[in-house]
C-alpha cells in the first residue's frame, strides 16, 4: 500500500515533501539539494514508515555486490547528508532514528498527497514594511489575486470581504479550513521600496497544514499586473486545474501600467471598500488620478464607475454625478477590456438607476455573472434589476445568493433584507437584517430595513429608534431621514413628520436632497397632489430611487391614482 502511495508521486511529512516522478525533495515548496544516494535512502524509508529498514537492505539496493566500495563509510555519509537535508539529528531524531547494527526507522507522520484542491481563500498579503501608509498596497495586491483567481471557474475562490475577516488573525491553517470549508490557503508577503516590489507566495492544503508550492518574485512596480497573472497561473499550475482557453487568456492578459497609476487605483480600491461616504470620495479621486495617468487603464475606469454610481445611489451627488458619469466610466473601461465583470456591472448599475434601461440593464449584469459567476457585486446588481421589474421571486433569489457568495459582506447580507422588505416578507426581511447587525451593530443600512418592516407587522413606534439611530450615524442621510418621516405619518405623527420635511428643506441648502422623499412622506401624509408633483420633480432629475417606484411599498396609497400608471409608463418599465 505505501509503495503504491510513493509510485503515484509526492508523499508529504511535516514541512517536507519527497517527489519520486520528479526526482527532488522540497521543503515548503522549495527545492533542496539532495544527492541520488541520500535521496534513494529517504525513498526506501517512506516505502516503510515506523519499521526498520536493514543494512542489508540498503546495501542490496543502492550497493550491489559488484559495487567496490567501503559500505560503512559511504552509508554513513549518506545518512547524515540526508539528516542535514532534513534539519534532523542522530541524538534528537524527528525523522531518521539509527538503530545500532541493525538498520534505520522512519519516525515522521506521513501526510500523504492532500486532496485535489477545490476551493481557495486568498489570505491578506503581509505588509512586511510595517508602514500604516503601505497597507494599502497589501491589501490591493491581495483583491488583485483574488480577481484574477477567481476567473478559473472550476476553482471557488472566497471573496475579498472573507479574506480581510482574517487579516492579522493568527489560527492554525486547519482551523480556517474547518471553519470555511476550503481546501487550499494562499499566503504571502510584500516589500515595496520605491518602485521596486518583493513578493513571496506559497500555497498551503490547508487541512493537513501541507505546503505544496512557494516563490518569490522581484519586480519593477510597472510590471506588477503581469505578477499577479504570474503568480496565478502558477497556483492553477500546482493544483492542477484545468482551464478553458478562455481563462487562459484572461489569466495571460496583463499590461505594463504606469507605477504612479497603479498607486492610485490601489488607493482607490483602499478606500472604496470602506463603502463610507469618505471613502467613496477619495476612491472617486485616486481613481481619476491614476486614469489621468494611464488612460487606458480599464480597472480603474471601472472602479471610477463603481464610485460614482454607489454614491449616486445613497444621495450623496446628483444623479448626473453620480450614476451618469459611472455610465460614462463604465463604457469606457470596457472599450478598452470588454470582459471586466465589474465594468459590467457599474453599467448595469448605470443603465438601471438612471436611464431605467431595465432590460438592457438585466442583459448586462447576466454578462457579468456569465464572466464572473462568483460576483457578489454582479448578484446584486440583478437582483436589483429584477426587483425593480417586480419579479419578485427571482429577484430574492439572486439576493440569496449574493448574500451566499459573500456572507461576512454587510453590503449584501444589507441587500438581502431590504429586498425581502421590497417582495413583502416583512418577517424575514427582519431576520436577515438582524444577521446583518450581528456582523457589524455599528452598520447603519440594517436598520433602515427593519424599522420599515416592523411598520408592516406591528402596531407601535417600535421600529422608528431604528431609524433615529442610523440618521444619527450617517450625518442625517437623506435616505434615513426620508424613511423616518413616513414611518412618522403612517403612524399619524404628523408634526414629526412635517419636522422631518423641514429639516430635509434646511439639508437641501448645503447638499444635494432629492425630492423623491418629499414624495414619499407628502403620500403618507394622504396629501396626494403634492406627492404626485414632487414624484414630478423626482422623474425630471432622474432621481435613483424612482426605479423601485412600482415595488416600493412607500407608494402603496397611490397606486389606485390614474397618474400612478401613467408615470409607470413614461418610465418604461417591461411589461
Amino acid at each position: 500500500m505505501q509503495n503504491d502511495r510513493l509510485t503515484r508521486g509526492a508523499i508529504r511529512f511535516g514541512a517536507f515533501e519527497l517527489d519520486l516522478c520528479a526526482g527532488e525533495l522540497r521543503k515548503q515548496g522549495v527545492k533542496i539539494k539532495l544527492q541520488e544516494q541520500p535521496f534513494q535512502i529517504l525513498a526506501m524509508l517512506l516505502e516503510q514508515p515506523g519499521q526498520v529498514v536493514t543494512r542489508e537492505e540498503l546495501r542490496s539496493r543502492l550497493w550491489p555486490s559488484d559495487t567496490f566500495v567501503d559500505f560503512d563509510h559511504s552509508l554513513n555519509k549518506a545518512i547524515n547528508k540526508l539528516r542535514e537535508a532534513l534539519g534532523d539529528s542522530a541524538d534528537s531524531p524527528r525523522f531518521i532514528e539509527t538503530l545500532a547494527k541493525r538498520g534505520y526507522r522512519f519516525l515522521g507522520d506521513l501526510k500523504g498527497s492532500p486532496g485535489r484542491i477545490q476551493s481557495l481563500l486568498v489570505l491578506p498579503i503581509e505588509n512586511l514594511s510595517r508602514d500604516p501608509e503601505q497597507e494599502y498596497f497589501a491589501d490591493g495586491l491581495t483583491e488583485e489575486l483574488i480577481t484574477k483567481l477567481a476567473r478559473i471557474g472550476s476553482l471557488r475562490v472566497l471573496s475579498r470581504t472573507t479574506a480581510m475577516h482574517y487579516k492579522g488573525v493568527r489560527k492554525p491553517l486547519p482551523e480556517i479550513a474547518r471553519e470555511l470549508q476550503v481546501d487550499g490557503v494562499v499566503e504571502g508577503t510584500v516589500l515595496r521600496s520605491g518602485e521596486r516590489v518583493r513578493i513571496s507566495a506559497q500555497l498551503v492544503h490547508a487541512p493537513t497544514d501541507t505546503h505544496l508550492w512557494a516563490e518569490s518574485y522581484d519586480r519593477d512596480l510597472r510590471d506588477i499586473l503581469a505578477l499577479d497573472s504570474e503568480v496565478a497561473q502558477a497556483i492553477a499550475r500546482e493544483i492542477q486545474v484545468k482551464l478553458t482557453p478562455e481563462e487562459q487568456i484572461r489569466l495571460a492578459r496583463g499590461h505594463t501600467v504606469n507605477p504612479e497609476a497603479y498607486v492610485a487605483y490601489l488607493k482607490g480600491r483602499y478606500h472604496w471598500n470602506k463603502r463610507t461616504l469618505e471613502g467613496m470620495s477619495k476612491g472617486v479621486q485616486y481613481f481619476q488620478q491614476a486614469i489621468d495617468r494611464d488612460p487606458l487603464y480599464a480597472a480603474a475606469h471601472a472602479g471610477l464607475a463603481d464610485s460614482a454610481s454607489r454614491l449616486g445611489f445613497w444621495g450623496h451627488v446628483r444623479p448626473e454625478e453620480g450614476c451618469l458619469k459611472a455610465k460614462s466610466a463604465a463604457s469606457k473601461a470596457l472599450e478598452i477590456d470588454g470582459t471586466l465583470a465589474d465594468a459590467h456591472t457599474a453599467l448595469a448599475w448605470s443603465l438601471l438607476h438612471y436611464d431605467w434601461s431595465f432590460l438592457a440593464a438585466e442583459k448586462e449584469c447576466r454578462h457579468a455573472v456569465e464572466l464572473d459567476p462568483r460576483s457578489a457585486l454582479a448578484a446584486q446588481a440583478l437582483c436589483c434589476c429584477l426587483m425593480a421589474m417586480t419579479r419578485l421571486e427571482e429577484g430574492v433569489s439572486e439576493a440569496m445568493r449574493a448574500a451566499q457568495l459573500e456572507p461576512l459582506s454587510l453590503a449584501m447580507q444589507w441587500t438581502a433584507g431590504a429586498m425581502l422588505y421590497h417582495a413583502r416578507q416583512f418577517d424575514r426581511a427582519i431576520v436577515e437584517s438582524r444577521k446583518c447587525l450581528e456582523l457589524d451593530q455599528t452598520f447603519p443600512p440594517p436598520r433602515w430595513t427593519i424599522a420599515l418592516s416592523l411598520l408592516h407587522t406591528r402596531s407601535d413606534d417600535t421600529g422608528i429608534p431604528e431609524l433615529e439611530n442610523a440618521i444619527e450615524a450617517t450625518d442625517r442621510n437623506q435616505f434615513f431621514m426620508g424613511a423616518l418621516g413616513y414611518c412618522y405619518a403612517i403612524r399619524q405623527r404628523k408634526e414629526d413628520a412635517l419636522k422631518v420635511l423641514g429639516q430635509l428643506e434646511e439639508i437641501s441648502k448645503q447638499r444635494y436632497v432629492s425630492p423623491y422623499w418629499h414624495a414619499v412622506i407628502r403620500g403618507a401624509l394622504g396629501e396626494k397632489d403634492e406627492a404626485f408633483r414632487l414624484l414630478e420633480a423626482a422623474y425630471r432629475e432622474r432621481s435613483v430611487w424612482m426605479v423601485y417606484v412600482k415595488v416600493a411599498p412607500f407608494f402603496d396609497p397611490l397606486r389606485s391614482d390614474p397618474r400612478f400608471p401613467d408615470l409607470l409608463g413614461r418610465m418604461n418599465f417591461p411589461p
